[in-house]
């Protein structure tokens, strides 16, 4: 029994005529004949009795045509389904905080703009564990900052993040221009957790320069180090376009080094990764998103 021999039998119980289901399904009517002839044989039973010229579907059929319709449509579902993965199935991302606060959110409103009936669903966390899950396969791509540490995955750059270095607007330091790290190194530092980009590459930052310090706070909510910091408890090292709105509303201040920092955003992908039409609709929106990031920085 297969799925032809359903399909015979769907289209004969519609016409109840054995010559009419075959012109349908261009069929010769003995084709269909032998098809039904096959299935009642198959479960033994009949599906139609035969009194003079005319069909008449049994109990049996009546059954039997419930059940067809919902194999076919199941079957048929799975077809287009499949055949149009990339515009019906699901998009598994990955970001880091601070890339997921800001950025995704709007990547993912373009996006779907284009690609309504993909389902994105989405993950943020730190830039350790979005790498992990590429790696495991429990993510398609992932946006991440700082140090990429598997070889198996591609990581293509597409945005420059700013950091910046913050304090209470009553801070000392909040009035000063151009200052050193040597003056702010033994300042109490409320920092994001181990494993965050973030923290990653403020560690490497002093680290090149032969510097360390001992975070009197780590956390994994900016929300919470901001408060912190706004409170007067420390200092803090935070993506610009996490705290833009903290600053322009003067809760906190930026503290003017005299060494910016500047790191690279990169979109991640295990190498052996089969990339859908809509996974790489999302790369190039990620990028186009970040273009228009920049120029909003610039005007």
């Amino acid at each position: 029994m297969t799925l032809r021999h359903m399909r015979i039998f769907i289209e004969v119980f519609r016409h109840m005529n054995m010559s009419r289901a075959a012109e349908s399904l261009h069929l010769s009517q003995p084709a269909v004949s032998l098809a039904i002839s096959e299935l009642e044989k198959y479960y033994g039973i009949a599906l139609f009795d035969r009194i003079g010229r005319r069909l008449y579907v049994t109990e049996a059929g009546k059954r039997f045509y419930s059940y067809a319709l919902h194999i076919i449509a199941t079957f048929d579902a799975m077809e287009t389904g499949i055949r149009n993965w990339d515009f019906l199935g699901q998009l598994r991302i990955g970001a880091s905080i601070s890339l997921g606060t800001r950025l995704l959110p709007r990547i993912i409103q373009s996006f779907s703009a284009e690609f309504p009936d993909i389902r994105v669903q989405v993950t943020v966390n730190s830039s350790e564990t979005i790498e992990s899950m590429i790696l495991s396969n429990d993510l398609d791509l992932g946006l991440g900052e700082g140090l990429i540490h598997a070889a198996e995955i591609e990581a293509d750059p597409f945005f420059e993040d700013r950091l910046v270095m913050i304090c209470a607007l009553s801070h000392p330091l909040a009035q000063r221009r151009r200052i050193t790290l040597q003056e702010v190194i033994h300042q109490p530092f409320l920092l994001r957790e181990l494993g965050s980009g973030t923290r990653e590459f403020f560690d490497a930052f002093l680290q090149a320069r032969q510097m360390k310090i001992e975070p009197l706070w780590q956390s994994t909510s900016t929300r919470a180090i901001v408060s912190a910091v706004e409170a007067g408890l420390g200092i803090s090292v935070l993506p610009y376009e996490i705290v833009k709105d903290d600053i322009q509303n003067n809760q906190v201040a930026i503290i003017e080094l005299d060494q910016p920092f500047h790191r690279t955003c990169f979109l991640l992908h295990h190498r052996n990764k089969y990339l859908t039409a809509a996974a790489r609709a999302f790369l190039r929106y990620s990028h186009e998103t970040a273009d228009r990031l920049r120029q909003e920085e610039q005007a």
